[in-house]
């Protein structure tokens, strides 16, 4: 059935895109798409309130997507919108202007109107009804109140009307259940929304997000008692806001290349961050470092050279565009961002470190001073590695040095506390960036500085929140350094974190790239969702059961390895892994010890037991592996051949007198050696052998104490799922009380 034709030749529409006629084709077919599926109601199943989905990326543009919607909305049948955002005073500031601005000529014109709802009139009159209005709500209670009461008692002729309300960041509050009693109920927000949806005549709901797990992983039929006539939030369907060149995302900061064998731009963004470090950046303590000492503690080695290279790699961009003849080089202005904690007391001693940073590097700066030489120096091998990479030119380590003396001796780095909505109000610039107010502007904050917030030329972002159940959807809001960003400055940006968290961003990708891949393609239960039982067994389970943060997404030859691991002295466990030599000759009855052969699950899952034995993070913590995901990925991939004689098999491949170090090297961009096998060699291996059954490859090491072991042999294993690996998300937990049906 087509959907209906929209008027694309009515006022606000044709002046709207007159006046952005920079933005991308797509952009617009996407507004047209939509609005045009809003009216269609065969898209809205049996539930004309069903929503809508626009699916965008973190920072992608999802905004300017959304006003266009409206523009289109408005010279089709509709007369009021809506805007839903994030509780923060700063976001509907920002939206509030936004709005105003790109529809500027029609409120002139006294056509249409843009409201905070917290400042509306007591009334209005019927002339002012008769215009286009847009209010723009906090997801807060007294906000929501205000809006109920605007189209129930103040304004009940708005009700009438067709109104589209858009849910901005719709995975923020407006979705959220709570069980209590075995019964579920909808969180107030939630509620509330439902509640307004219920009382439009003609509402038509969209949602928007980059971040859409909890709307899609859940029931659509949802029987919620707290609410009298409960509005699903499962999207009906989906758009997707285009993604133009230039687009720099999670698939680029965290996909294949920035985990993969081969040095790459990607695979140079990544510097790792110490729990220590973290630590000794909460509170001041002079038993972990004095602030005098800044410059040289081994305490804080990551912030300082983060700091440095935040200072060097804007200068090289500076420098760039100085000599490429760019008349506006030395107005060239960059943002570097700290966001490790939430407490205030953290961010007021954090700004204290950097500021000493800043300023011991400024006196260190004059005259010949080994320090600031060898920091600056450091930096500048750091970035050129990935410069060269990008391929542009890497100005020389003495122009650089002198351009970094120059910044630090003339004001232009300055840091910047953000503790509060206020404070980022004032700070935001009529496009709702913060201010960049010098040349290198260093941001200190907490949660503020997530959703809505974007910070212009980003090329430093220290981040050590750790949470301790990972929230995917709030995790990937605080990648302020997603977006549209020039190739040259990308090169020249770092990312620095935990391994802990970057694992947990690495897992999260794969899983965005899943679910969005099944979302696009209109298919979202193509993806098998699974768990394990107490007793072991893989089962099915519902996807709105699953804890998003615990999950890890099974992808064909994309191998689980354990690394940064030390083994157990040889005296704990040299006769485990004699006995284990011992079984692996007993289970290799084939001549050929260079090929793979199948062996029972059972055998398998033995073998990762007694491994586990043998191996410890005890001396770095922040590195580990969960062996137990490892197992249960084992049984469910080993029960997918179609052949029954293979059903319950895995392939096992031995290879023995092994010399893999501990440790990266110093320019390995990693602190450990994160693999013991190759793409080219046993990838291949396991894409010739391992197309039904999983392949569980064992490395068995000399462990000699020169490359960083304990003086004795172990076995280092890798488990890669089969190239027929469906699409599949292994939940390590899910929401499921007892006695509750998967």
């Amino acid at each position: 059935m087509p959907m209906p034709a929209i008027n694309t030749t009515g006022d606000f529409y044709p002046a709207y895109r007159s006046k952005n006629a920079h933005f991308d084709v797509e952009t617009f077919a996407c507004a047209e798409r939509t609005v045009a599926r809003l009216l269609d109601s065969s898209t809205r199943a049996d539930d004309p309130a069903r929503p809508g989905m626009l699916l965008g990326k973190v920072q992608s543009g999802k905004t300017r997507t959304f006003i266009s919607i409206i523009a289109v909305a408005f010279d089709n049948e509709f007369d009021v919108a809506i805007i839903l955002t994030k509780n923060s005073t700063a976001l509907v500031q920002q939206t509030q202007q936004r709005v105003g601005s790109e529809f500027e000529e029609f409120v002139v014109a006294d056509a249409l109107d843009v409201y905070d709802i917290m400042a509306i009139p007591a009334h209005f009159a019927d002339y002012e009804l008769g215009k286009k209005l847009v209010f723009v709500v906090k997801k807060e209670t007294r906000n929501l109140d205000r809006l109920k009461t605007l189209f129930q008692t103040n304004a009940p002729a708005l009700a009438t009307k067709r109104v589209l309300i858009i849910d901005d960041e719709a995975d923020y509050a407006s979705v959220g259940f709570s069980r209590k009693a075995g019964e579920v109920n909808a969180n107030t927000i939630t509620r509330k929304i439902s509640e307004l949806r219920t009382l439009l005549k003609a509402p038509a709901f969209l949602q928007v997000t980059a971040t859409p797990y909890s709307l899609y992983l859940q029931p659509s039929d949802a029987e919620v008692p707290n609410v009298l006539a409960f509005k699903p939030v499962r999207p009906a369907f989906t758009e997707l806001v285009p993604v133009p060149t230039g687009y720099v995302g999670g698939s680029f900061y965290f996909g294949d290349k920035a985990r993969g064998e081969d040095l790459c731009v990607e695979k140079c963004l990544h510097h790792d961050v110490s729990e220590r470090e973290l630590d000794a950046l909460k509170k001041s303590d002079a038993r972990r470092f004095k602030l005098a000492e800044v410059l040289i503690t081994p305490t804080i080695p990551a912030l300082r050279h983060a700091i440095v290279n935040f200072v060097v790699g804007g200068c090289i961009r500076r420098l760039q565009a100085k000599a490429l003849g760019k008349a506006d080089w030395n107005r060239l202005k960059f943002s570097f961002l700290m966001h490790t904690e939430q407490k205030m007391t953290a961010h007021h001693w954090q700004e204290k470190v950097v500021e000493e940073i800043v300023l011991q590097l400024k006196a260190a700066s004059h005259g010949s001073n080994p320090v600031f030489d060898g920091l600056v120096q450091v930096s500048h091998k750091d970035l050129a590695e990935s410069v060269r990479l990008q391929g542009d030119a890497v100005p020389s380590l003495a122009d650089v040095t002198g351009a970094v003396r120059q910044a630090l001796t003339h004001g232009h780095v300055i840091t910047t506390k953000v503790n509060s909505e206020e404070e980022v109000a004032q700070m935001l610039d009529k496009s709702g960036q913060l201010k960049l107010r010098c040349p290198f502007n260093i941001f200190i904050g907490g949660q503020v500085l997530d959703r809505g917030v974007t910070l212009n030329n980003l090329i430093g972002f220290y981040y050590g929140r750790r949470p301790q159940k990972f929230q995917q959807d709030t995790v990937l809001q605080h990648s302020r350094m997603f977006g549209y960003r020039p190739a040259s400055d990308v090169a020249v940006t770092r990312f620095y974190t935990l391994n802990s968290v970057l694992r947990a961003l690495f897992d999260i990708e794969d899983f965005d790239c899943t679910l969005r891949s099944a979302v696009a393609s209109g298919n979202d239960h193509a993806v098998q969702f699974i768990r394990q039982r107490g007793d072991g067994t893989i089962v099915p389970c519902s996807p709105n059961k699953i804890l998003i943060s615990r999950t890890k997404t099974l992808r064909p030859l994309s191998p689980l390895r354990p690394f940064g691991f030390q083994t157990g002295y040889k005296t704990q466990i040299e006769k485990t892994i004699l006995a284990l030599d011992a079984k692996l000759e007993l289970l290799h009855s084939p001549a050929d010890d260079e090929k793979p052969y199948l062996i029972p699950i059972e055998e398998a899952l033995a073998i990762v037991d007694t491994i586990e034995r043998t191996v410890n993070w005890d001396d770095d913590p922040d590195y580990t592996f969960d062996w137990n995901t490892a197992r249960a990925a084992l049984r469910f991939l080993s029960r997918l051949p179609n052949a029954s004689a293979n059903k319950g098999k895995v392939w096992l491949l031995v290879r023995k007198d092994r010399n893999n170090g501990r440790f990266a090297s110093v320019d390995a961009h990693a602190k450990y050696i994160g693999n013991p096998d190759t793409r080219k060699t046993e990838g291949k291996i396991a894409s010739d052998h391992a197309v039904d059954n999983p392949m569980l490859m064992l490395f068995r090491q000399n462990g000699t104490e020169a490359i960083g072991w304990r003086g004795t042999p172990f076995y280092w294993p890798v488990l890669y799922p089969p190239v027929n690996t469906p699409t599949s998300i292994y939940a390590e937990e899910v929401d499921d009380p007892a006695g509750a049906p998967t």
